[in-house]
């Protein structure tokens, strides 16, 4: 495994931590203290903001999951993926996007620069 698959699935084990304390150690070891995330519908900057951005996704979708959408392709300090949303109930994925991340020297990233490439009623 990569190293931009190791930060790829700790991203993703702070997108479905179930719960406040388990989000808060994950975001810890996902991101450095200062990471940015910027998507369409979020720009948040710090461990606080990320869980409370991802929080938020976690309430505005419940009973769904992230899971990656492919491989992982990596170079230099660069990475990028793609994901789905997955309800639990049936399997659809009515959410899907791209990521790009940028690691830090310690592996945990740095800055997500997200794309939505499906969403529901767009």
């Amino acid at each position: 495994m990569t190293a931009y698959d190791e930060a790829v699935q700790r991203y993703f084990a702070a997108w479905n931590a179930t719960t406040a304390e388990e989000l808060e150690k994950a975001v810890a070891a996902a991101f450095t203290e200062n990471a940015t995330y910027t998507d369409p519908l979020a720009d948040v900057r710090g461990h606080e903001a990320l869980a409370a951005a991802i929080s938020g996704a976690q309430q505005q979708f419940p009973g769904f999951s992230f899971r990656p959408a492919g491989r992982v392709d990596g170079h230099h300090a660069l990475a990028r993926f793609s994901w789905e949303l997955v309800a639990a109930a049936d399997g659809a994925a009515p959410v899907a996007g791209s990521d790009v991340i940028a690691l830090a020297d310690d592996g945990r990233i740095s800055s997500v620069s997200g794309f939505l490439d499906r969403v529901p009623g767009a």
